[in-house]
């Protein structure tokens, strides 16, 4: 009998954990499915107002579309990073935009949750809270951080997808234009589809102060599909990588050194009247890491 309690107890396991090898599996495939090129279209609409004020204008409707490439950075048992570079302007000569990046980290229990005015709080998750989820860190231009947040891949009726609730600061096509807000509360959606993927997104505006209740004065609505195409469309960001990635892995070396530290994070908006990506994209003064680093550390508050 206890020998039958035994064989059955180790059949369980062995079913469980291959179904939770089979389950990791399909999540990684999901993911590194949005690497590639791809036409790209971003939509954002605001949706609802909830303010009580007769001057508010709501943000315009915004329609932009581009081709893009996802470079798979790194590829290892518990971590997927990808960099996203935009291509734009005219075809026969374009031009580069290194864009957002996006890492991906299995059963991750540390966080940067952004908080607002240019905080972000440093949290620990148990262990179990984060078991067979992934947490998805999304970085500025220049690779510092955006937000991030843990949830589980679902892959159900022949669909994938991933989705999370988390804060943000304002996304450059408001925060340009916007001041009567300062955070942004993501709920992102990103499905894998037969096109290609969609990164889906109903934000709410927030007024976030310290002590205080949050305020949402609008919500808006964002559609971003990306498309398939051939490789060969995106030669032009593939080769920008090839002569540009040596001094990003720089750049990414010395904030991971940051996050290690393991404490809520500062930083400044500018240094000397100037924000950190103009720094960072300026190739001939920033190429190493004698340059970078110290640069990188002007804009981390003590």
């Amino acid at each position: 009998m206890k020998q039958f309690a035994l064989l059955t107890f180790l059949t369980v396991a062995f079913v469980v954990t291959t179904s939770a090898q089979n389950k990791k599996e399909q999540d990684i495939k999901a993911i590194k499915d949005m690497c590639g090129c791809y036409e790209v279209t971003f939509n954002f609409a605001e949706t609802f107002e909830y303010v009580d004020d007769s001057t508010y204008i709501p943000s315009k409707v915004k329609h932009d579309k581009g081709l893009e490439w996802v470079q798979l950075l790194e590829d290892s048992k518990d971590k997927i990073s990808m960099q996203h570079l935009l291509i734009v302007g005219n075809p026969a000569e374009p031009h580069i935009v290194k864009h957002w990046r996006q890492d991906w980290e299995y059963e991750n229990t540390n966080l940067y949750e952004y908080d607002h005015n240019n905080k972000w709080s440093f949290v620990t998750l148990p262990k179990d809270q984060v078991k067979g989820q992934w947490t998805q860190r999304v970085f500025q231009v220049d690779d510092s951080p955006r937000y991030e947040g843990s949830a589980s891949w679902v892959h159900v009726d022949g669909k994938s997808y991933w989705e999370d609730e988390t804060s943000a600061p304002l996304p450059r096509r408001e925060y340009t234009q916007r001041s009567d807000y300062n955070v942004t509360t993501r709920r992102n959606r990103h499905e894998i589809t037969n096109y290609g993927w969609l990164h889906e997104q109903d934000n709410d505006k927030v007024v976030r102060a310290d002590d205080k209740e949050d305020v949402i004065i609008a919500q808006e609505k964002g559609y971003n599909t990306y498309v398939k195409v051939d490789d060969s469309r995106c030669k032009a960001a593939q080769d920008y990588w090839k002569e540009n990635q040596e001094k990003w892995a720089i750049v990414r070396t010395k904030w991971d050194e940051v996050f290690a530290r393991n404490k809520d994070l500062l930083l400044e908006e500018k240094v000397d009247n100037k924000v950190m990506f103009k720094y960072l994209l300026d190739d001939e003064n920033y190429n190493s890491a004698e340059t970078i680093n110290p640069l990188i550390e002007s804009f981390v508050k003590k």
